[in-house]
């Protein structure tokens, strides 16, 4: 039988977890950083604190200071004691990125990366972007570097209008 302070403990780390999951990501704010992959595990020590586990899509992002202190304030707001750890190893993948993150990044115009990512990837060969407005993969890289270092920017020619594409890693 499974004594009650551990499933206690087990509760609450669901609990922080499903509701960090729900924080946006500040620089695609239709995404959560649950949508993103960003959010990997949690643990409840002795004192019912929660730590929570982030992984940065980029070395040096700039948004996981920001996603560190959201996820804090909005597990206090439902009066969790919590503290973020940033965790570097495994390194974060666009596999880890959910379907519904993916179809939100299309919705929004950004294309996303494909579900699975190859060894093409790290070499910076692209395989056929669709454009997230038409759906057309009549489309060209113009740079490496969209809004976000995390992006790069495309243009379709079917419809020329331009769009950024989530890099695959």
């Amino acid at each position: 039988m499974v004594a009650a302070p551990a499933l206690d403990a087990e509760r609450l780390r669901q609990r922080a977890l499903r509701i960090a999951g729900e924080v946006p990501d500040p620089e695609i704010p239709v995404l959560t950083i649950a949508d993103l992959g960003v959010l990997r595990d949690a643990r409840v020590d002795e004192g019912g604190r929660v730590e929570l586990d982030i992984t940065p899509t980029y070395s040096g992002c700039p948004a996981m200071t920001m996603i560190a202190q959201a996820i804090e304030a909005t597990l206090a707001g439902h009066g969790l004691d919590a503290r973020v750890r940033l965790v570097l190893s495994p390194a974060w993948t666009t596999d880890w990125m959910t379907q519904q993150g993916r179809d939100k990044l299309r919705a929004y115009g950004i294309a996303p990366p494909p579900p699975r990512a190859t060894r093409r990837a790290l070499f910076g060969e692209d395989d056929a972007v669709a454009c997230p407005r038409c759906d057309s993969t009549a489309t060209e890289k113009l740079s490496e570097f969209g809004s976000t270092s995390c992006k790069a920017l495309w243009r379709c020619t079917a419809c020329r209008e331009p769009f950024d594409h989530f890099k695959c890693l």
